[in-house]
């Protein structure tokens, strides 16, 4: 019985763990951190040997092949060592891909994937398609396979670290959404590197698979010319976006009256209503799928209206990029909640969107000097507060009905909060108070 070795114990690894269990492997996890106590008691459950808090490398270099986290470099010591021994060294998704007849459709890019995701698993579900969803958003992807029913078609959120342990897996449809800087200290600092990452979702595909990605994205046609793609590849632009409305296939889809704000979740419906048209389904699907999409928790999520004033928590906006995303979709004057732990911020590429459309900035933070310094050239009333419910009850006094109150942090949420989920709970919680 060849033993397979599981670094890692978090979602994926314990999902892989448990379908390498079931397909009839012998199975080690080895976790170098304290696992939590609920993938403890699902390795119990399944009779899954584990360690914590060490790797020992006298087992671990017995697998025939080893399965590694995303959260794990490449460059690991451990990982360099098994690579000299000749020990395969793969991903969850790849392990995974192995065991489901299912029809993939493999999602990645920086921004939008998550929202990306969920519309076409939506749509598809909608449309009555047996569809599934897991990757970086629901279920892991070797969990689901191994635990739940079949499906035939999976919709899968990938990240880049996850596409770098794949060897052979293939999606019949991939979709590349777009290219930022991100995660490049695990790419020696060169944006070439992650883009090389990001352009691995299409390397297994054949003639009859299909490649989507944005063709209006710099870094997509910089990094992707050249590239040699074997399946049939569509280039979707912003040209096929105009206003609330986009163009696919000639089909006009009206996205007023959905949930899907700016014009970034236009470009992330694109690709997901491209997806749709390809697999067959109607107009009339897409559209009913569309209007009754909900996206995810804290990303540009409506609260309430209170007293002609919008309250929007976008908690997830934990970078500029994506509050330069947030603010272009703001069709109100905003009073902008800003601030949290800096990571290194250049507000720069937000001033024009900044002039344009806040009114008033209200910082919530423990240290608010650099924002303060950034926004006091153009931005007259600037407050400061120290939790959720302050922030909130200053921007009610500053609002006037017709404005919208944007949470929209640019910073991570360590210094007053757990996470970014807390963050976004406790906004939306202040805000219903005022009910």
């Amino acid at each position: 019985m060849s033993l397979i070795v599981v670094l890692g114990a978090a979602e994926s690894g314990v999902g892989a763990a448990i379908l390498a269990t079931a397909k009839g492997f012998e199975v080690f996890v080895s976790d170098k951190g304290e696992i939590k106590e609920s993938y403890k008691s699902l390795l119990a459950k399944y009779g899954i040997p584990y360690e914590e808090s060490q790797h020992t490398q006298e087992r671990i270099f017995q697998a025939a092949e080893v399965i590694k986290s995303p959260g794990i470099p490449d460059t690991a010591p451990l990982v360099k060592a098994l690579e000299e021994r000749g020990i395969p060294v793969i991903s969850e998704i790849e392990f995974a891909g192995r065991y489901t007849t299912a029809k993939i459709i493999g999602i990645t890019g920086s921004n939008g994937k998550t929202t990306t995701t969920l519309l076409t698993h939506h749509l598809l579900k909608t449309a009555g398609l047996n569809a599934g969803l897991a990757g970086n958003v629901g279920f892991g992807f070797a969990a689901h396979v191994a635990t739940e029913p079949a499906v035939d078609y999976y919709v899968l959120e990938l990240s880049s670290f996850q596409l770098d342990g794949i060897r052979k897996f293939r999606p019949n449809i991939a979709m590349l959404l777009n290219i930022t800087p991100d995660h490049l200290e695990r790419y020696d600092y060169k944006l070439e590197n992650y883009a090389a990452s990001k352009f691995r979702i299409a390397m297994n595909q054949r003639a009859e698979d299909l490649f989507l990605f944005n063709g209006s994205d710099p870094n997509i046609r910089i990094f992707g010319a050249g590239k040699k793609v074997e399946s049939k590849t569509i280039s979707l632009t912003t040209d096929q976006v105009r206003g609330a409305k986009i163009e696919v296939e000639g089909s006009v889809f009206d996205l007023s009256k959905t949930q899907l704000r700016g014009p970034h979740n236009a470009m992330n419906a694109l690709f997901a209503v491209q997806t749709a048209k390809a697999l067959g389904i109607s107009d009339a699907a897409i559209n009913a799928g569309l209007e009754t999409f909900k996206p995810a928790p804290h990303r540009l999520e409506k609260v309430a209206e209170l007293n002609g004033v919008e309250y929007i928590n976008d908690s997830k906006a934990t970078n500029v990029d994506s509050v330069f995303y947030a603010l272009q979709a703001m069709d109100r004057p905003v009073i902008w909640i800003v601030g949290g732990q800096d990571k290194g911020n250049d507000y720069g590429p937000l001033m024009p969107w900044v002039r344009e459309k806040v009114k008033a900035i209200v910082c919530m933070g423990l240290d608010n000097s650099k924002i303060v310094h950034a926004f006091a050239p153009v931005i007259a009333e600037i407050r400061e507060t120290r939790s959720a419910a302050e922030a909130v009850q200053t921007a009610k006094q500053l609002a006037e009905p017709g404005d919208a109150v944007l949470l929209s942090p640019a910073c991570a949420s360590f210094d007053l909060f757990r996470n970014y989920e807390d963050r976004g709970d406790q906004f939306r919680a202040a805000v219903l108070d005022l009910i």
